[in-house]
């Protein structure tokens, strides 16, 4: 049993269970014992790979989508910001790639929100030269315009459950049994936020709301509406709720969620209409990762950064390109919804589409 365990069953016992999202809080972000607080969480030795990890080609592209983002809105001074930026790579491939750009670098002051003293670290050793201001949270950012990518930032939020059970819902909450940690369900019981849904959810249906993300959301949508920039959130998901999706993953395999808390990772596909929704500007169509970069020609860019490659390393690089651009691996499982605000072009890469009128 982990440490962190035996503080959920002391929990547990004192208090009854708990709900989906207090767990998922506990085992990512408790002070000591946290999966964030107490680890680097990515890369081959890690639990889990991302985009800006898998190849220079992710966060270039989204360097330069946001580029002309920032000239077709009149090249401000702004804030450059990302939501959980691991280990620093994609912010710095992206500004490498702004770096073409004249004057961009000069109008721009880095933040990065990041609550983990462990990834802090190594964002400093990527980043420091860029002289970065870390923040624990989106409302610390200054009033200005911005420009933020969120790159699987929204899946580790955390999430509640509800089964629907007669006139209401009956919440899927962590208890315990027989000396292990278990699901179980509450009592049904109406909930307002969700009373909406009754006369259109068939009985037993399972749902998952994520009041965290529609805050993120509503806050940065405020702020691109009142100020002007944009934002480019990349996560796996679609719109709306698809039923259980809780998952952990410890050495890059699915592991019970409840088995070794604070030793994976917990996450949850995201619902992007939601977060559309809850935004007070304009949203992009939703796009699939693969048709995004295609757009902005990462497959040009394989050829271009291919040429002198041989052996091992190009065939690397081909399986990176593959990767993260075929239906069958990140190409499809992951999408792509733009903010910015109302009457502005789209970002590159994305479509013209509010998801409200949808």
């Amino acid at each position: 049993m982990t440490a962190l365990a035996e503080i959920l069953h002391r929990r547990i016992a004192a208090e009854g269970p708990m709900s989906i999202a207090e767990y998922m809080t506990l085992c990512l972000l408790h002070p000591v014992h946290g999966y964030y607080t107490t680890r680097d969480p990515l890369g081959a030795d890690g639990d889990f790979t991302t985009a800006p990890e898998i190849s220079q080609m992710f966060g270039e592209l989204i360097g330069l989508s946001l580029a002309q983002s920032w000239i077709d809105q009149g090249r401000p001074d702004f804030v450059l910001a990302e939501l959980g930026p691991g280990r620093g790579t994609l912010m710095n491939d992206a500004t490498r790639a702004m770096g073409a750009v004249p004057g961009m670098l000069e109008a721009a002051q880095i933040y990065l929100v990041e609550a983990s003293p462990t990834l802090r670290a190594r964002q400093a050793e990527v980043l420091g030269g860029m002289s970065p201001i870390w923040v624990d949270s989106l409302a610390d950012l200054p009033e200005a315009p911005l420009w933020l990518v969120a790159n699987e930032f929204f899946d580790a939020l955390p999430i509640r459950q509800f089964l629907r059970a007669g006139e209401g819902w009956a919440e899927r909450v962590v208890g315990q049994s027989d000396g292990h940690l278990a699901f179980g369900l509450t009592e049904p019981a109406p909930v307002a936020a969700l009373a909406h849904l009754v006369p259109s959810t068939p009985e037993g249906t399972l749902i998952e709301t994520c009041s965290p993300a529609q805050g993120v959301a509503a806050e940065l949508g405020r702020r691109i509406a009142q100020h002007g920039g944009a934002a480019l959130i990349i996560d796996y998901g679609d719109n709306g709720s698809a039923g259980n999706t809780f998952q952990a993953v410890r050495a890059h395999e699915k592991v019970s969620a409840l088995a070794q808390p604070g030793q994976a990772d917990l996450t949850a596909h995201v619902d992007f209409s939601a977060l559309a929704q809850a935004a007070p500007c304009a949203h992009t169509a939703l796009v699939p990762q693969g048709v995004f970069l295609e757009t902005l020609g990462i497959t040009q860019r394989a050829r271009r950064l291919a040429q002198g490659l041989a052996g091992p390393a190009l065939e690397a690089h081909i399986a990176a390109h593959r990767r993260l651009t075929h239906p069958s691996e990140m190409g499809s499982l992951f999408k792509v919804l733009g903010f910015v605000p109302e009457g502005a072009p789209v970002p590159p890469g994305l479509l013209a589409a509010d998801l409200r009128e949808r």
